[in-house]
């Protein structure tokens, strides 16, 4: 780590003091707060701070014909829990931080569970030996990766095996944080970023929804609309005028 000046420093102390307010300054700067224009869905999470009370954010979600057409609300305003890490622009492999930006979401819905039906997305229903590897050093970082049933991958130690984390993955659409291209090794910013199924509790950088309410978001997902997932403040979501507070 570089030495900083020493007003430098005592800036950076102050600031820690102050929380999320360090957090708040350098997020502005680094986050990709974007929509692309090609976007008609838009999944909204967002919190008043960095640090969401109780790791509960609010959940909204918009749809628009076209790039200059104005974001309509489609279900009401929900509850979601977010990271353990809280919210950060700059995170790092197992920090348990939900990722501030805008992320692409995936065209393939996961599950535990049968086929809830209704999905405009591919859907997998997960076997034994389905993993989401989650080892930084492995050749297939932050990927889907299929095992026979019943062997130990080489990135098993660092790395989920879905079809055992039963009710939590009853269903799950990915997040497309680190992806295109995917960054590894020591700087790994992480992995398995997820939409799934309420906790009780902080996720592990996940955002989780109560099963019904996830169910009705990943029916409502269509990939011919590139729908993508905002994260941040509820100022920053709220700053191009998009949305109201």
């Amino acid at each position: 780590m570089r030495r900083l000046p020493a007003l430098v420093g005592l800036a950076v102390v102050l600031l820690s003091v102050l929380p999320g307010l360090h957090q708040s300054a350098a997020s502005v700067s680094r986050s990709r707060l974007e929509i692309p224009s090609s976007a008609r869905q838009l999944i909204v999470v967002s919190s008043r701070t960095f640090d969401p009370a109780d790791y509960l954010a609010s959940f909204r979600t918009f749809r628009r014909a076209g790039p200059a057409a104005p974001w309509v609300q489609v279900y009401g305003t929900w509850q979601a829990e977010t990271g353990r890490g809280h919210l950060l622009a700059t995170r790092r492999e197992g920090d348990g931080a939900t990722p501030v930006g805008v992320f692409s979401v995936g065209s393939t819905v996961y599950g535990n569970y049968a086929n809830p039906g209704g999905l405009h997305d591919r859907y997998h229903r997960l076997v034994c030996g389905d993993w989401w590897d989650e080892d930084k050093y492995s050749s297939r970082y932050n990927r889907f990766v299929h095992v026979p049933c019943g062997t130990t991958p080489a990135f098993a130690a660092s790395s989920e095996a879905l079809w055992t984390d039963y009710s939590v993955y009853a269903y799950l659409a990915v997040i497309d944080f680190n992806v295109d291209p995917t960054v590894a090794g020591a700087d790994a910013p992480g992995s398995g970023i997820f939409l799934h199924v309420w906790e009780n509790g902080p996720t592990h950088g996940c955002v989780a929804l109560p099963l019904p309410d996830l169910v009705k978001v990943l029916r409502w997902l269509n990939p011919a609309d590139h729908p993508v997932i905002e994260i941040g403040t509820t100022a920053e979501v709220n700053g191009s005028g998009r949305f109201r507070p």
